[in-house]
C-alpha cells in the first residue's frame, strides 16, 4: 500500500500537476470500468461499523472526497470503490467555462500542499446532471442497501456580476438539486474574482434563501444545504455565520476551503512566489481547519453538521476533526500525494481507533 509514494516520485513528481492528474483520474475511471472495480469494491468497502447519518443521510463511513478532484461528474462511481463514505463533485457554475489560463495547479512537495487557481472550470449545470443521475443508477446498483453518498458543490460563473450572482446559483441549483444527496454553495473560493464578498451575511442571506427554494422545489424534496467557507474569515465572521446558518436552518457548514496566506511553509519562499496566485490547500492547513472547526462546534451548538476538510492527511487528522465536533470529514490534496488505497487505509484504521469516540 504504500508503493504508491515511491511511484509518484518517480513518475508523477517531475510532471505538470494538472496533466498528471488528467492521467490519474483517467486510469480511475478506466479500472471502474474493468473487472479490477468489483474486486476493489470488495476490498476497499468500509465496514458497516462506520456508517454514520448526518442531515438524515446515511453515509458508508465518515470520510469522503472533497470538491475539486472530480469537477465535473466523470468519475463518481470510480471514486466511489476506493473506499470513499461520499464524493463531492465541482464546484459546477451556471454557465460553461474553461477557467483560469494554464498553468493553474502547482504542487509544493515539500510542504505537502497544493496552490491552485483552476478558476471552477467546469462544463456547466446542464451538462454534468446526466452524469451525476448515471452515477446515482450505478452507485444504487453497486452498493445496496447504504450507497456511497454524492454531494453537489455550486458556484458562481465567472462572467456573471456580482449582483446577477443568486440569479446564476439558482440555475445550477434548479439543474442539479434533484440529483443531489445534499447541496453545497461555494461562497469561498480565492479564484473566482469577488467571489468572496459573499460570504458578509449581508450577501449570503439572500443567497442561501434564493438557493434553498430553488432546490426544494426542483428536487420536490428537502435537498439539505450546506455552505462552505473560507479559512480566512475572522472568528467573528466565524460566528455570524454559524449565526446566520442557524436563523435560516441550514443543513450544514463546509470548513474550510483554501487559504490565501502563505505562512509556515518550508518551500523555498522564491518558490512560492513563482506559483503566483491561488488558493493553498494541505498539510499547512490543518492548524487553522481544526480550528475553525472547533468554533463554529462552539457557535452553533449541536443543531448543525459540520463537514471538516484542510489538512486531512491520516486516521487520526480524521479522529481529531470528529472528536472536535465534525460529523464528517473530507480530504483531496493527500489522496494526491498517497493514491488510490488513501481512503481505505484510513477506513481501516478507524474501525478500531483508540481515540475514536463512538
Amino acid at each position: 500500500m504504500r508503493i504508491y509514494p515511491a511511484f509518484f516520485r518517480v513518475v508523477f513528481s517531475g510532471m505538470d500537476p494538472e496533466r498528471a492528474h488528467r492521467i490519474g483520474f483517467r486510469l480511475i475511471r478506466w479500472t471502474g470500468r474493468t473487472p479490477v472495480g468489483g474486486v476493489l469494491r470488495r476490498i476497499t468497502a468500509p465496514s458497516t461499523e462506520l456508517q454514520t447519518t448526518a442531515f438524515g443521510v446515511t453515509f458508508p463511513s465518515p470520510f469522503g472526497l472533497a470538491a475539486g478532484f472530480d469537477k465535473e461528474g466523470h468519475g463518481v462511481a470510480a471514486l466511489a470503490d476506493l473506499g470513499f463514505g461520499h464524493v463531492e463533485i465541482g464546484t459546477i457554475t451556471g454557465q460553461a467555462q474553461p477557467g483560469n489560463p494554464k498553468p493553474r495547479l502547482f504542487r509544493l512537495v515539500e510542504d505537502r500542499a497544493v496552490i491552485n487557481r483552476m478558476g471552477f472550470n467546469n462544463d456547466g449545470a446542464a451538462a454534468v446532471a446526466p452524469r451525476i443521475a448515471a452515477a446515482r443508477r450505478t452507485l444504487e446498483r453497486r452498493y445496496p442497501p447504504v450507497r456511497p453518498v454524492i454531494g453537489v458543490n455550486i458556484g458562481k460563473t465567472k462572467t456573471v456580476d456580482l449582483r446577477d450572482a443568486v440569479a446564476d446559483y439558482r440555475i445550477s441549483a434548479t439543474a442539479l438539486a434533484p440529483l443531489a444527496d445534499y447541496l453545497v454553495v461555494n461562497v469561498s473560493s480565492p479564484n473566482t474574482p469577488g467571489l468572496r464578498l459573499l460570504q458578509s451575511v449581508r450577501s449570503l442571506r439572500p443567497l442561501l434563501k434564493a438557493v434553498r427554494k430553488a432546490a426544494d422545489e426542483s428536487a420536490d424534496r428537502h435537498v439539505p444545504l450546506l455552505v462552505k467557507i473560507a479559512p480566512d474569515l475572522s472568528d467573528d465572521d466565524i460566528d455570524e455565520v454559524a449565526a446566520l446558518a442557524l436563523e435560516l436552518k441550514l443543513d450544514g457548514i463546509i470548513a474550510t476551503n483554501t487559504t490565501v496566506t502563505r505562512e509556515g511553509l518550508t518551500t523555498n519562499p522564491e518558490t512560492v512566489v513563482a506559483c503566483g496566485v491561488g488558493g493553498l490547500s494541505g498539510a499547512p492547513l490543518k492548524a487553522r481547519s481544526l480550528e475553525v472547526l472547533t468554533r463554529l462546534r462552539h457557535a452553533a451548538g449541536p443543531e448543525l453538521a459540520l463537514i471538516s476538510v484542510g489538512g486531512v492527511e491520516t486516521a487520526d487528522d480524521v479522529v481529531d476533526r470528529l472528536n472536535a465536533g465534525a460529523n464528517l470529514v473530507q480530504g483531496y490534496t493527500a489522496f494526491l500525494y498517497e493514491g488510490p488505497f488513501w481512503a481505505s487505509s484510513i477506513n481501516r484504521a478507524l474501525r478500531n481507533h483508540p481515540r475514536l469516540k463512538r
